[in-house]
């Protein structure tokens, strides 16, 4: 029979979450992974905290919140807190009962610098690969870089010269007056941005429109696919390889030579006899349509199998920049300045690491 459309709430209820959550969801395996990274930053953010004075809320419960955001898509800490209200799956991941009351919004802005200054998101993600099921997924031999752009959240607008008066300025409240940038030459030299002065002005490649944005770096392992570094600099022509040598450098103190595969921007003389006094095997692309020149990776680099394998695991790093830009709001992220933005894309780094982690886990060893 038709059963009745009934509204009226019971007296008593008891909703127990553990039990309304599938037993082969993809988030019970990724939880137990964050719990153990997080019982492992205890010492660090009992550092970030004051010992007295009222409770705040927990920070392994505002990052368990930041990780749903980046999965999810949620465009704003409100629209979060907003789900975290009547969603019981949002609930059980953050450790939140279900008579328990969801925390304002502004919370995530009042800690997002006390965050940022325990570089956190960098600790989180060393957290969670130092695991030893985790850990075990890892090459420490043969590795992938590169970068990307992500827009910086300024307009072309805000972008003016630097000596130029002050009585030019717009007046506070009031839309940006309109400018023709016809036949005006604008450089990062002679021009700032007055709304994120971090932001450059560059252009992805020849024939493309500059914009401000950043340059955002990742180290990838080639076994699994995993980010095991990732870093944010001001966008220029240097920046990309500068970076590569920084994050791999730490990972070259070896007896046997590691890799490090790249695709054709990071074929330059430079570059790459930098990686060999580091004893590191330069498998970056050839260059062969260079102009003037000819590609710093001869025959002897090519003529090895493990060339052409590296060029194949290299290709996988753009799988992590399009899951950060489309999935979790990195494409052009609501934050300023160059240590934000780089602390959300090294968070967005951790979070694409779990989502990969529980196909992983599950293949056979």
């Amino acid at each position: 029979m038709r059963g009745s459309d009934e509204r009226t709430g019971a007296l008593f209820s008891y909703v127990d979450l553990e039990a309304r959550v599938r037993k082969d969801h993809p988030l019970r395996s990724i939880r137990v992974v964050v719990n153990e990274a997080l019982a492992a930053m205890e010492a660090d953010f009992a550092a970030l905290y004051s010992r007295t004075g009222r409770p705040s809320i927990p920070p392994e419960k505002l990052l368990r919140a930041m990780l749903l955001q980046a999965f999810y898509s949620i465009r704003s800490e409100r629209q979060l807190m907003e789900r975290l209200e009547f969603d019981l799956l949002f609930r059980w991941f953050v450790g939140l009962g279900i008579d328990d009351p969801a925390w304002d919004h502004s919370t995530f802005s009042k800690n997002r610098d006390r965050l940022l200054e325990g570089a956190v998101a960098g600790r989180l993600l060393n957290a969670i690969l130092a695991q030893p099921r985790v850990k075990r997924l890892l090459s420490t031999e043969h590795f992938s870089v590169d970068g990307t752009l992500v827009q910086a959240w300024a307009s072309m607008k805000s972008f003016k010269p630097v000596d130029r008066p002050k009585d030019q300025d717009p007046p506070a409240g009031g839309r940006n007056a309109d400018a023709n940038f016809r036949g005006e030459t604008r450089s990062n030299a002679t021009h700032a941005s007055t709304t994120d002065p971090d932001a450059k002005l560059y252009r992805k490649g020849p024939g493309m429109e500059a914009r401000l944005c950043f340059l955002c770096h990742a180290l990838m392992e080639n076994r699994s696919g995993l980010l095991v570094n990732a870093c944010l600099t001001q966008a220029s022509g240097h920046a990309e390889r500068l970076a590569a040598l920084a994050m791999i450098e730490a990972r070259a103190d070896r007896p046997v030579a590691v890799t490090l595969a790249a695709d054709k921007g990071y074929d330059t003389a430079d570059f790459v006899n930098e990686l060999r006094s580091m004893n590191v095997r330069p498998h970056v692309a050839q260059n062969t349509t260079r102009r003037f020149g000819r590609s710093a990776i001869d025959g002897r680099t090519t003529r090895h199998l493990g060339y052409a394998a590296s060029q194949r695991a290299r290709k996988r790093i753009e799988e992590a920049f399009g899951w950060m830009k489309t999935v979790a709001g990195l494409r052009r992220p609501m934050l300023r300045g160059l240590d934000r933005v780089g602390w959300a894309f090294t968070f967005a780094a951790a979070a694409y690491n779990l989502v990969c982690l529980p196909r992983l886990l599950a293949e056979p060893g």
